[in-house]
């Protein structure tokens, strides 16, 4: 931004940027993994569930302080609502899956979430390379999360 911003309103961004995000997965409290499950086979590499939680809580945070990072450096523009899109895909996912049982459809929004993703990244990258660069591991572990969501797919037809 051309014009300097001061502390307390750089302060008060980046709290808005961190509690919108960590919105994303509040859809998710309705949907939360249960005896569906729990049943489902899975393959020998699938993460033990206590892992999800913490490495989504990191993930978030870094997506904030990128997101925060940019509207620094660019004010409210086109990456941002890239960033944005991304964010209501990732919220979009939990609901298919968990809430509606729906490994086919979560899998079509886990590969768009990734698109949205990477998307967001290249547009982050000319305004900040350390917010675009806070988006890699995001991408890395949807990557993984949308093979395992195929892998669930394939093991577990209807």
């Amino acid at each position: 931004m051309s014009n300097p911003l001061s502390i307390p309103r750089q302060t008060l961004a980046l709290v808005g940027f961190i509690v919108f995000t960590f919105c994303a997965p509040l859809l998710g409290i309705f949907a939360m993994p249960d005896q569906w499950y729990a049943a489902l086979n899975k393959p020998a590499w699938n993460p033990p569930g206590w892992i999800f939680g913490p490495v989504w809580s990191l993930l978030y945070m870094m997506m904030a302080v990128a997101a925060w990072m940019v509207w620094r450096r660019a004010g409210w523009g086109k990456a941002l609502i890239f960033y944005f899109i991304q964010l209501a895909r990732n919220a979009a996912w939990t609901p298919i899956f968990f809430g509606a049982h729906e490994l086919g459809w979560a899998l079509v929004e886990i590969i768009a979430l990734w698109f949205a993703i990477l998307l967001t990244l290249r547009s982050f990258l000319p305004i900040s390379k350390p917010a675009a660069w806070l988006l890699a591991p995001y991408l890395a572990w949807v990557s993984f999360a949308a093979f395992l969501n195929f892998t669930l797919w394939r093991m577990n037809p209807v």
